[in-house]
């Protein structure tokens, strides 16, 4: 059950634009011709490699050096502290320009501004936000404790947030993108905390007697739903950021909580509770009531998330592994994914609702996995230097 295990017994102890847009089913890849793009410089080829990285685990795209059914041309150069670009697109058929778009960003920012070539490019494509601009954060141990890490959507750009030299678990993205909650044993007990990214300020929000586990912001940002033992019993409550007025949402005896998150609306948590024997699916209103049970298949249904598309991602367990479930809370329909031998846990929803991002473990050690629910097989972002737990993928 890896860490998993380790958490609950924590808790118990597509559209139209205004230019012509290429139409694009998900069941077939666009080829895209990267030949016509002129680059000269270090930088510029940064810039190059991490556009055709981008354009292909986006998913939408097969980039190649020849033919295809659009032509990406233009040029990308170096000029003195700067990466500057210009970039154009034509549907090959007719030669209909879809896009046509100049950049200029410091040379130290040169993967930030080929992230937004890639996301100007899908959107002008397909009608539909790219995500090559948004962020992961991730659970490392490659400095011997359990720390906090922040990347890009395609792994690179790693940095270290927390050097607590402690356990840290439990992250999770604030609305706007710019702050973080988690869970620290820094001062040797598990409270919560939240991190503003953009001043690097850290704030304790509960350190309620016992454990404050498992915190995640409502989608307005005003409250935060978390598990607390304050009263004896795991149990799951939601606290205002403003006054921290707790309001508690579940009573039960002997069973323990764990891992909430909230509905698109703000009007609905799913967590994990063991109240009938296993670890399953629960579903609750953010003003309390009877609990609805979401999960049956699987010995066991943990680690869920809520996404932008309605549906939840957890890590389902059968047959002796865990895989991706993917659940429509309305009708209870399920498929999985993937199947190839590993553990895949931890899933987090991209903003876009077609990607998830998830830990993969094989022989006791853990990558972080880039899943597309569409199409492709799983792709590595960040493995080795340690294991790599727990990410979650940022709001644009």
């Amino acid at each position: 059950m890896k860490k998993h295990f380790f958490l609950f017994v924590l808790s118990a102890c597509l559209t139209v634009s205004a230019q012509v847009r290429v139409a694009k089913s998900a069941d077939r890849k666009l080829t895209i011709n990267l030949a016509g793009l002129r680059v000269s410089g270090s930088s510029a080829q940064t810039f190059f490699q991490t556009l055709e990285n981008d354009l292909r685990i986006s998913g939408w795209f097969q980039p190649m050096r020849g033919g295809g059914d659009l032509q990406l041309s233009g040029s990308v150069a170096q000029s003195g502290s700067s990466v500057k670009a210009s970039l154009q697109v034509h549907r090959a058929a007719d030669r209909a320009l879809l896009l046509s778009k100049g950049y200029s960003l410091e040379t130290t920012r040169v993967r930030t501004l080929a992230h937004r070539a890639a996301d100007d490019i899908i959107e002008a494509i397909t009608g539909r936000k790219g995500i090559a601009s948004t962020k992961i954060t991730v659970i490392g141990t490659r400095s011997g404790a359990k720390e906090l890490y922040l990347c890009d959507a395609d792994g690179g750009g790693l940095m270290q947030l927390t050097r607590d030299r402690s356990i840290v678990v439990g992250p999770n993205w604030g609305p706007d993108g710019n702050s973080l909650v988690y869970t620290s044993f820094v001062r040797g007990f598990p409270d919560v905390y939240s991190v503003d990214l953009r001043s690097g300020k850290r704030e304790g929000l509960a350190s309620y007697s016992g454990l404050n586990t498992g915190a995640a912001l409502s989608p307005n940002g005003k409250e935060l739903a978390l598990i607390l033992s304050k009263d004896g019993n795991p149990e799951l409550y939601i606290q205002t950021l403003r006054g921290k007025k707790l309001t508690r949402l579940t009573s039960t005896l002997r069973a323990t909580e764990a891992s909430p998150t909230w509905s698109p609306d703000g009007q609905f948590l799913i967590y994990v509770s063991d109240r009938n024997g296993t670890p399953q699916l629960y579903k609750v209103s953010r003003s309390g009531g009877r609990p609805q049970l979401i999960s049956s298949r699987g010995t066991e249904n943990v680690a869920p998330d809520w996404g932008p598309n309605g549906l939840i991602a957890c890590a389902s367990r059968s047959g002796g592994r865990y895989h991706i479930a993917i659940i429509n809370p309305s009708t209870g329909e399920t498929r999985y994914l993937p199947n190839d031998g590993a553990d895949y846990e931890d899933p987090s929803w991209a903003p876009d609702g077609r990607h998830l991002v998830a830990t993969r473990s094989v022989r006791y050690r853990s990558a972080l996995y880039l899943l597309d629910t569409v199409s492709d097989a799983p792709v590595a972002l960040i493995s080795g230097g340690g294991d790599w737990i727990s990410p979650a993928w940022s709001p644009r």
